[in-house]
């Protein structure tokens, strides 16, 4: 006979007594855990995970009788939690992926718990609400008016597609005078193109390739010296492209990945309004800089876009997914919407203000994200939200100073933000590309730091650059100099192992 089910339902008051009892024991497990941890990730490297899976994943998915919850939460969330990677230790460099304040995190769980949605009325009342409200104060930061709209998305890459989704019919609407939604783009008799620079994030090839318009139509405008689009240059290709192509949208970097790059927006703005150009602007790195009185500046011309990418489970703190697609029109938004006689939009209740949310996202079902995100920045404030950028700002510099003083290590730039590039410099004989890439993964594999990595076209060839993410402020100068000190002596002992092999 099998067990009885541990099913309550979470919002009730016997079930909100049972999730209480189980997050204390998934509480537990992380603090035991922790407590065991040695470094940012457990040591073992890609095998270590897999074996650790294999014995955790044995059982099926779906057993013929269900188990004690709190049996279970263990079974899982403990290997989950052992081999998870520590976002609050100071050795864990690799992505951008902040430690989320504790308040997000509750208000994470009193989501789930709720599990309200966004698509109806009658499915999240208030949360609808507070989505509204939330991406109206977005829209503010950014120096949209009254009239801009916006949705939370799951990453930027989801933010970027809309984008292209809502330029593409928008263009071909106001310049072609037919509908996309309806018509596809078999008969346009035109080719659309999308104007970007080299750095753009790899998300708008993607959506071009969604959308139909291919990645071949994708046109690079040339950059500067510090990698940033040159507004003459995209002046110059919008002028010269000829009748059978238009152009779809000219797309700006908001802060780079690798080398936090932010286009010259002002005066690509310019270039946009004289060729009647959709602007976006991809600023789900950067965007977090608008906190920040000293780095707010180079995000100037940010509301002369009409539309933009922010995220802010990166500089902002919550916990991911917290991502927003930010345009100046609402309007704009059309393609997302909703027939008025489908089940979930009809004009009489409309009229009455029963308005769900489904006209302006790719998603139908969607979980109130706005309340984390409210939680966070309501409980840091903008002068403590201004200091923790300004804190990793500063330990991007400290190591790129550091880096420079270290005749075996080459930075590449000074950061303008919280990323540094920078690799090692064996000796006459060593494949410096091939020796970076082994000395991450041996630092990954002995669990004593997690860096990135990233390849950048130089003189025509792709080098390996590894790199440094600051998103955590509490990390010191002295935790980063240690992560480095550890650098050195691996790289060291990788470079006599590979000499002795040679």
């Amino acid at each position: 006979m099998s067990s009885p089910s541990p099913y309550q339902p979470a919002g009730g008051t016997a079930g909100l007594a049972s999730v209480r009892a189980l997050v204390n024991t998934a509480l537990d497990i992380l603090e035991e855990v922790s407590a065991e941890r040695l470094g940012p990730v457990s040591p073992g490297g890609a095998r270590g995970v897999r074996e650790a899976a294999g014995k955790a994943l044995a059982q099926p998915l779906l057993p013929e009788a269900g188990g004690e919850p709190s049996v279970v939460l263990d079974e899982l969330v403990r290997p989950y939690a052992k081999w998870a990677v520590d976002l609050t230790h100071p050795a864990a460099l690799a992505r951008m992926q902040p430690p989320p304040t504790p308040v997000g995190v509750a208000a994470e769980l009193v989501a789930a718990t709720l599990n309200q949605s966004l698509h109806a009325w009658e499915s999240g009342p208030f949360g609808l609400e507070l989505d509204r409200w939330v991406i109206a104060q977005l829209a503010e930061f950014v120096g949209y008016g009254p009239e801009a709209g916006g949705t939370l998305t799951a990453g930027g890459s989801v933010s970027n597609l809309m984008a292209m989704v809502a330029a593409r019919d928008e263009t071909v609407n106001t310049k072609l005078g037919r509908w996309v939604r309806q018509e596809g783009l078999l008969n346009l008799g035109v080719q659309l193109v999308v104007l970007c620079p080299q750095g753009i994030h790899f998300s708008i090839g993607r959506a071009t390739r969604i959308l139909g318009i291919g990645e071949d139509q994708v046109v690079l405008v040339p950059t500067d010296e510090q990698g940033r689009m040159i507004p003459a240059e995209a002046d110059r290709i919008l002028a010269s492209l000829p009748e059978d192509q238009v152009p779809v949208a000219l797309v700006a970097c908001a802060g780079s990945t690798d080398l936090g790059v932010v286009d010259p927006l002002p005066e690509l703005a310019e270039v946009a309004r004289k060729h009647g150009v959709w602007l976006h602007a991809d600023a789900a790195y950067a965007g977090g800089a608008l906190f920040s009185e000293r780095l707010r500046g180079m995000l100037d011309g940010l509301a002369e876009t009409d539309s933009v990418t922010i995220d802010l489970h990166k500089i902002g703190w919550a916990p991911a997914s917290s991502a927003a697609l930010l345009v100046r029109r609402e309007e704009t938004l059309a393609p997302f919407g909703l027939e008025a006689t489908t089940c979930l939009s009809a004009d009489d209740d409309t009229c009455a203000g029963y308005i769900g949310s489904q006209n302006t996202s790719l998603q139908t079902t969607r979980r109130v994200d706005a309340l984390k995100i409210a939680v966070t920045m309501r409980a840091l404030g903008r002068e403590r939200l201004g200091a923790m950028v300004d804190a990793c700002h500063d330990l991007a510099r400290h190591a790129a100073a550091r880096i420079a003083a270290e005749p075996r290590l080459e930075c590449l730039t000074e950061p303008p933000l919280t990323a540094v590039l920078f690799r090692y410099l064996p000796g006459d004989g060593i494949d410096v590309d091939a020796f970076n890439g082994a000395l991450r993964r041996r630092m990954l594999e002995d669990g004593r730091a997690l860096l990135a990595r990233t390849h950048l076209q130089q003189d025509g060839v792709s080098r390996v650059w590894l790199k440094l993410i600051f998103l955590n402020p509490e990390t010191t100068p002295e935790n980063l100099d240690h992560v480095l000190d550890e650098l050195l002596a691996t790289a060291a002992e990788l470079e006599a192992e590979q000499r002795c092999q040679s």
